[in-house]
């Protein structure tokens, strides 16, 4: 399985001098369960604009899961010339909360708020939604669990390869809403262990410090040190450090990395994985 962080910042966009080296765009991974090209994408935020380096112009033909509906997850659909395409084929899927997955899309995505519609994305595109479970998907089998965290459904997805080898993706995640746990960052919950437990891969939301975390503990994030304590109860073969606070800098997560060195990579834009 191969992994190619598209996008790695949380919340919004943050492009500049400041933030160049660790990149700007918002959530978004591509999967490949071999050496061929990605056939699965997680999220779609604007990160999904980098597809076609990964794809060296071709159009994406395969699944896209959305971990939740918030707008740093969904503002790259129209966006990306290798999903937006003539020959793309897209099934797209996400968390079911009560209404057709085209009308809650299109709440975002629509007049007045975007001059078009889904409707007006290129391509082969179908839409469907998803209750907690296990599924087979793009060649890989799937499990979504939903998990804690502010202003819609959310899921985590573990993902499993032909070979056996895992990856399980919790962007944003605030098991804080479950209480404090053990260390006051949260619980490790029994849906967040049953998505990483054994995972040869832990991409986890990881947008607080410690010392940052108790002013913004019901912002909807974790704790870089909660994605650090989970990764070492489950067993996780590596954990990536995700969804960067907008306002972090390069040097600042520079210095994230050397405090939390052999215990977490923190992800960058255009870094690949091979599990």
């Amino acid at each position: 399985m191969r992994v190619w962080v598209l996008g790695c910042r949380g919340s919004t966009p943050a492009p500049g001098p400041a933030t160049i080296r660790y990149g700007g765009h918002t959530s978004c991974l591509a999967v490949s369960a071999d050496d061929g090209p990605p056939t699965l994408l997680l999220d779609a935020g604007t990160g999904l604009a980098n597809l076609p380096t990964v794809l060296e112009g071709r159009p994406f033909r395969g699944a896209l899961l959305l971990s939740h509906l918030h707008w740093d997850h969904t503002h790259g659909l129209p966006f990306s010339p290798a999903t937006d395409h003539l020959d793309a084929e897209v099934a797209l899927s996400l968390p079911a909360q009560g209404a057709p997955a085209e009308e809650l899309l299109a709440r975002a995505m629509s007049p007045p708020h975007f001059p078009i519609g889904l409707q007006g994305l290129r391509g082969a595109w179908t839409f469907d939604t998803l209750e907690e479970g296990r599924f087979e998907v793009a060649g890989f089998e799937v499990l979504a669990r939903e998990i804690p965290h502010k202003g819609g459904r959310t899921f985590g997805y573990r993902v499993i390869g032909p070979d056996g080898r895992a990856l399980a993706y919790l962007p944003d995640h605030q098991p804080s809403r479950l209480g404090a746990g053990t260390t006051g960052f949260g619980p490790l919950h029994e849906a967040a262990l049953a998505l990483t437990e054994g995972v040869d891969l832990l991409v986890h939301d990881a947008q607080y410090t410690a010392e940052e975390f108790p002013r913004m503990h019901d912002f909807g994030h974790s704790a870089i040190n909660y994605a650090v304590e989970l990764s070492h109860a489950a067993d996780v073969g590596q954990l990536v450090a995700f969804h960067h606070a907008p306002t972090r800098t390069d040097a600042q997560l520079d210095d994230l990395a050397d405090r939390f060195t052999g215990a977490a990579t923190f992800a960058q834009e255009g870094l690949e994985l091979t599990l």
